[in-house]
């Protein structure tokens, strides 16, 4: 079992940064994929959206193309902690931002959000115009 907390978020004018983290409680092997979606105001857990996930063994990166150049995600392996750099943020990066997990990054679509075992609660992000 693992269980996910957030924290990082915030209000920030559009063109500034954000650092996200997230932690996870539990045992983390190399197969693990962890990652970040976003959920926009009344879309469903169903209807979350794929922003970046990270191997936790092999550092393999996948992100949307919207915030390729942008977000950055990274891991610290001793702190079961990955982190999502946010910078020259807009408007529409605005919404809960939560962080997820899967045990097995072999046998999942990274984009998909009802394949990922594990959810964080989220942590709201809101970018001024």
């Amino acid at each position: 079992q693992v269980q996910l907390t957030e924290s990082g978020g915030g209000l920030v004018q559009a063109g500034g940064s954000l650092r996200l983290s997230c932690v996870a409680f539990g045992r983390i092997y190399s197969s693990f994929a962890m990652g970040w979606f976003r959920q926009p105001p009344g879309k469903e857990r169903e209807e979350r959206e794929f922003v970046v996930a990270i191997i936790w063994g092999d550092l393999r990166t996948t992100y949307t193309g919207p915030v390729k150049g942008r977000f950055t995600i990274s891991r610290v392996d001793v702190k079961n902690t990955i982190y999502l750099d946010m910078s020259n943020l807009k408007p529409e990066d605005t919404p809960r931002y939560c962080c997820a997990a899967h045990s097995d990054a072999s046998t999942m679509r990274l984009r998909v959000s009802s394949q990922w075992d594990y959810w964080g609660r989220g942590t709201q992000v809101t970018v001024s115009s």
